[in-house]
């Protein structure tokens, strides 16, 4: 298609021509002079016929915006022609010409075309909860430089006063914007904070810099502030859907993992007489089912940011309340799909990474009705024949449903053997592994990573159906999709671990060199789970299994990993450290294939992480070497840096290397009696009889540190030789640490001093 001149007609007849027509937008998108003219004519329409008068400029800026809308909402190539053209900086600096703002049309055309823009540049830079979709690096890329365009001041001074527009269609579009566009904790704050020009003046006036408050402050106190979060609070009481579903998924994008908004929107403040909270649930119960379903995920980042902000929290009501909604929707045969698919993606939200809120959703009933569903769409008789005319939002409705699935399922072990067992959805995992769909894939991948974190569905179901080895061959597809390869990779740590019939399977089908392949990518996310698995691969290993994973991953190799700038790959070096030395024999052959200095040196630098989780696998590869010989024990004092570092950390109130520092300094003492006196003399005991003093003592049953270091990880201070983990992809409990800590160290210290010196503690405790 070749477009030269711009009017009214014409842009209203490729307007008619692009809508709902994927190839016409293809063509119209390669024709650069034509797109560049398109974007150029929002801002000079003037230039392109002189003799129009104004009304007729306005109406071609229009129906121009009309176009890039459309071409917005095409494929990678057509965004990708309009963000090349600066087409989102053309549409803000159109908004920003007062005379747009005296023109309702032009006002609520340009601000519907800039809320599509941001829309489908936040599809493309993601993170998404909707399906999964492919798109280039480089596509990715300049989408998020637009799209962080949009949270710069000077645009923010442009579209958010529009909340407030007396036009209905232009505050829909702006509250809409925000609920898709806002991504990232930047996103967010830079919304809440924004303040209209008038209203920073005059706090600029009354606040001297050093005493400012943020706006959260002074809302959660009644003061002016959250401009954005009240005109949205105003605008979900509004009686039009539209308005309350936008502003409802607004004020979620803005909650979500956002502990300082959720507080508030659960506090009676920001001029209304009710809590957010409680005007947001009020729609949860509204008769149209796209507000409720606005409203529940609106609710779920509402209660989740507050659960972040205080472990052990359930809001139980709003919980069922949001259950109820996914239910009965899930539940409907005549449902429509998008709605499902939104169900499910609440779902998921409610209950990722949260146990309790897991185990109440399957309570009530929802895993049912999730089974139900992805059996009702998935027919495994000619799997292969699928996606020929299969409906596309049919296919996005089984990733979102398989999304659900692995979430509520990754916890609790009665809920794996309902969906492997009662629910017999195994069969429909594996053949979704082989569809061509990537969301699909992706999702089947979670949802056995999920279950393959309990011992007997690994043996039983996964490795009996064949699922386990199915998966297998998707990890080691080389042109797989880089989230499915995370995905089944991930699944791949729990599938290695030593109780798993699979291991030696994969392991004779070349898993190392696999591992070894993935771990070059630049991917972090691969790279810290490919080490995960050669870490579980070394728990409770023979020496044959040593060597054979050392000679995948090389000495001097793991002795760079250990000095990585990356916190969570040298947290997984030094794991592997650790489970290399779970023996006498495994800290021998660290010491003669790593030499004492590259060792000492590696450990110190572990000791000096700032970051606790490297800093805790260090001591547990320090107190493996506790309980070795003499010789490499003398590791530690030869070294005056590890010593220095071990007691740095032991002052510094760790709270995670504490007790395991602790214990390993026992074991040295029952062991080593000679090197009492380097201990003293570095100063352990003033800090070990601190930490006494701080706790209160007390007494109470502590497995000793001693003996031959055989000790579970929930038992003993020095920590377990091995060290082993089923694999979480998101992992936030992985290193939660246990409110008895400190106490357990004081116990332990108490040993260690008394043995040290009676007298040194007398009769403190």
């Amino acid at each position: 298609m070749t477009v030269r001149q711009i009017t009214v007609s014409s842009l209203k007849q490729i307007k008619n021509a692009v809508i709902g027509n994927p190839s016409a937008k293809l063509s119209l998108a390669r024709d650069s002079a034509f797109i560049h003219l398109l974007v150029s004519c929002l801002n000079h329409p003037a230039t392109l016929n002189t003799r129009e008068p104004q009304g007729s400029q306005d109406d071609i800026r229009i129906e121009a915006v009309h176009v890039i809308s459309s071409l917005a909402y095409g494929s990678e190539i057509t965004l990708s022609s309009l963000l090349r053209t600066n087409a989102p900086r053309e549409v803000v600096r159109a908004l920003a010409n007062p005379h747009a703002l005296e023109v309702p049309r032009l006002k609520a055309a340009l601000a519907r075309g800039l809320r599509v823009l941001a829309s489908s540049m936040a599809d493309v830079v993601g993170p998404s909860y909707g399906p999964i979709r492919a798109y280039t690096p480089e596509h990715r890329a300049e989408a998020k430089v637009a799209l962080n365009f949009l949270f710069e001041y000077e645009c923010l001074d442009v579209y958010i006063p529009l909340l407030d527009d007396s036009s209905p269609q232009t505050s829909l579009s702006i509250a809409q914007l925000i609920g898709a566009a806002v991504l990232t904790d930047a996103h967010r704050i830079a919304i809440i904070e924004w303040l209209p020009p008038a209203e920073r003046q005059k706090e600029v006036k009354i606040h001297r810099g050093w005493e400012k408050h943020d706006v959260v402050y002074q809302a959660a106190n009644g003061k002016h502030g959250a401009w954005v979060l009240r005109h949205l609070i105003g605008m979900i009481q509004r009686k039009d859907v539209k308005t309350q579903e936008a502003a409802l998924c607004a004020l979620g994008a803005l909650a979500m993992d956002n502990p300082s908004v959720a507080n508030i929107l659960t506090r009676t403040s920001l001029e209304v007489a009710v809590p957010a909270l409680n005007l947001v649930l009020a729609h949860v119960k509204s008769r149209v089912t796209s507000v409720q379903l606005a409203a529940s995920l609106c609710a779920t980042h509402i209660i989740r940011a507050q659960g972040n902000h205080h472990p052990g929290h359930l809001d139980r009501t709003t919980v069922l309340s949001v259950i109820h909604v996914v239910n009965r929707i899930l539940s409907s045969p005549s449902e429509q799909p998008q709605n499902q698919i939104k169900a499910c993606y609440t779902l998921y939200s409610l209950v990722r990474d949260e146990r309790d809120f897991c185990i109440e959703a399957a309570e009530h009933g929802v895993l049912a009705n999730l089974a139900s569903l992805v059996k009702s769409i998935t027919p495994l008789e000619n799997s292969c024949d699928w996606e020929i005319d299969e409906p596309e939002c049919r296919v996005s409705l089984r990733e979102a449903a398989l999304k659900a699935i692995a979430a509520i399922s990754l916890f609790d072990k009665v809920i794996k053997r309902e969906v492997a067992d009662t629910y017999d959805l195994m069969p429909i995992i594996q053949a979704c592994l082989a569809q061509k769909n990537v969301g699909v894939r992706c999702s089947a991948c979670h949802c056995l990573r999920s279950l393959s974190r309990d011992t007997a569905v690994i043996r039983t179901n996964i490795t009996d159906s064949g699922a386990g080895m199915a998966l297998y061959q998707v990890f080691k597809k080389e042109d797989e999709d880089v989230r499915v390869t995370a995905a089944s990779l991930a699944t791949v740590c729990n599938l290695v671990n030593d109780f798993s019939p699979l291991r030696s399977v994969m392991l004779e089908d070349g898993l190392l060199p696999r591992l070894m392949q993935l771990f070059g990518m630049e991917n972090q996310e691969i790279r810290v789970s490919a080490l995960w698995a050669m870490k579980n691969l070394l728990a409770k290993s023979v020496s044959r299994m040593k060597d054979t994973v050392m000679q995948h991953l090389g000495w001097s190799h793991l002795a760079e990993l250990a000095n990585d700038s990356d916190p969570e790959i040298q947290e997984q070096a030094f794991a592997i450290l650790r489970n290399l030395t779970e023996d006498e024999t495994g800290v021998s052959l660290v010491f003669e294939s790593m030499g004492d200095d590259t060792l000492a040196n590696c450990l110190s630098a572990g000791l000096d992480s700032p970051h606790e989780l490297v800093t805790r696998e260090t001591i547990y590869v320090l107190g493996n070497i506790a309980n070795s010989s003499r010789s490499q024990q003398d590791l530690i004092f030869t070294h005056p840096h590890i010593l220095d570092g071990m007691h740095h950390c032991l002052a510094d109130a760790r709270p995670g290397a504490r007790v395991p520092l602790v214990g390993c300094l026992l074991t040295l003492l029952r062991t080593n009696p000679r090197r009492k006196r380097d201990l003293i003399e570095a100063g352990f005991v003033s800090t070990l009889r601190h930490l006494c003093e701080r706790t209160g003592g007390g007494s109470g049953g502590v497995t000793s540190a001693g003996g031959n270091g055989s000790f579970t990880m929930s038992t003993s201070p020095v920590g377990s030789r091995h060290h082993m983990h089923l694999y979480h992809l998101h992992h936030p409990h992985r290193h939660m640490i246990c409110p008895e800590d400190d106490r357990e160290a004081a116990v332990l210290a108490k040993q260690v001093l008394d043995l040290m010196d009676p007298s040194i503690i007398g009769e403190m405790l």
